[in-house]
């Protein structure tokens, strides 16, 4: 048997319970339902047949010999035989021919062609009568003829009996029985239900203390798993303790690194002696090491950071720009998800956001426009303006791998290879294009973890 393809199994494991739970309920109670009303049914048939035959032999114990004739007196012991057309008929029929019969079948039509077991040997089946179903059982003999010089004249007796009443009882059982099984499939979906939710409850509080560690709520797993989860619980907090260590000492490094450097640029700087064509290289350098410790910084926080709310950073950045491009009385345009989140530190978006949100103040003549939203996988970011807008050559070389962004003319050169350098670090995307405003729009996205 083949295993069912993957894409026609749901993807959740409750799913793939409840599923089996159901067939099973579905074929199992059925299949018991049939199997015990065909059983009813045969031992309710071997029951006609037992009190056929015993019938039969009451009626053979009846039957004299006389003056070579079969004889059977005009009343029977059992009452239903000598009541009209009462649902149970006893016949004798001998070499094809019916040669008496019961009360009860008077106003009878004739039957049809009787059974005709071998001699000394019964024999049971169903037969048709007026129509409708009955059940016969046939028994053969023979007595020796007195007037035919002791030659043995074969006769059979037969019992039929209508099927009405044994349908009765077949359908009576049937029906309470559906009825007990379906209660019962009820109640093991009821108990099934419950035994679901009992088995797969530390799955659930597993999730959501695995979501809390994602989103900074908790910093480790709970311990009281089954050992089943246990090993994995403990595997992870193994795990989520040896990242934020490595963490910490990747920043204790690098603050050590940030001092050690700051000082001799400090002192170069401040030096009177110092050229000033020397100048600008040691400010490209003190700019460079800043860029490369935050970028640092932002590839040593992974997944496991609370998520920081990109409208309250945006809002801080457009105040700010408003205040400084004062001069050139902008207007900007903000929509801003409330639950866009950034899965990441602070200090990254707003570096990010800021070089843009600067970069476009710079190149716009009168509008900047910021949206930020949240689609299935992450947070998606859109920077317009209403600027000249940048060539096709520029967007090409702005993904091309080692050029530096800030070769460009000011505008949107300035501060891109720190934007580039982020998004690579987050996995982030990005896309640039000619804005409806007439400039250049920016389109970013940042994955979730």
């Amino acid at each position: 048997m083949k295993p069912l393809p993957a894409r026609l199994l749901p993807g959740s494991l409750k799913g793939r319970l409840v599923i089996s739970a159901l067939l099973l309920n579905l074929v199992l109670l059925p299949l018991i339902g049939v199997t015990l009303s065909d059983a009813f049914r045969a031992q309710l048939t071997h029951a006609v047949k037992d009190e056929l035959s015993a019938a039969l032999y009451g009626v053979l114990a009846l039957a004299e010999v006389e003056q070579g004739e079969l004889v059977l007196p005009d009343q029977l012991q059992d009452k239903q035989f000598n009541i009209d057309q009462s649902g149970l008929y006893a016949l004798v029929s001998s070499q094809g021919k019916l040669v008496w019969h019961s009360p009860s079948f008077i106003g009878m039509p004739p039957p049809g062609k009787l059974p005709s077991p071998p001699l000394g040997e019964g024999r049971f089946g169903e037969m048709l009568l007026l129509g409708k179903p009955h059940f016969s059982y046939s028994f053969s003999a023979s007595f020796a003829s007195a007037s035919d010089n002791g030659r043995d004249i074969p006769f059979t007796v037969h019992i039929i009996k209508d099927q009405t009443g044994f349908e009765q009882t077949q359908g009576a059982f049937s029906r309470q029985l559906w009825q007990y099984l379906g209660l019962l499939m009820l109640f093991l979906l009821l108990v099934q239900g419950g035994w679901l939710w009992w088995t797969l409850k530390p799955l659930a509080r597993f999730r959501a203390e695995l979501e809390a560690v994602e989103q900074g709520k908790r910093q480790h797993l709970g311990s009281d798993y089954p050992k089943e989860l246990q090993q994995v619980a403990t595997q992870l907090n193994a795990l989520i303790s040896n990242e934020q260590r490595q963490r910490q000492r990747y920043r204790n490094a690098l603050s050590d690194l940030a001092h050690s450097l700051k000082t001799p640029l400090a002192v170069l700087q401040s030096l009177q002696s110092l050229p000033s064509d020397a100048q600008e290289p040691i400010s490209q350098i003190n700019a460079s090491i800043s860029h490369q410790l935050k970028r640092a910084q932002s590839a040593g926080s992974g997944a496991w950071h609370q998520g920081v709310n990109s409208k309250t950073v945006a809002d801080k950045l457009l105040r700010t720009l408003g205040k400084i491009y004062a001069d050139k009385v902008l207007e900007f345009e903000a929509d801003l998800a409330t639950n866009a989140l950034f899965y990441g530190d602070e200090a990254d978006l707003a570096e990010l956001l800021g070089n843009l949100l600067d970069n476009a103040c710079k190149a716009a003549n009168s509008k900047v426009a910021l949206k930020t939203w949240v689609s299935e996988k992450g947070l998606n970011l859109c920077i317009e303006d209403d600027g000249p807008g940048i060539t096709e050559q520029q967007k090409t070389q702005l993904f091309e791998r080692g050029v530096r962004a800030d070769n460009y003319q000011q505008g949107h050169g300035i501060g891109l290879a720190i934007v580039k350098d982020l998004l690579q670090s987050y996995q982030g995307q990005w896309q640039i294009d000619q804005s409806p405003l007439g400039g250049a729009r920016f389109t970013l996205f940042l994955p979730r973890s």
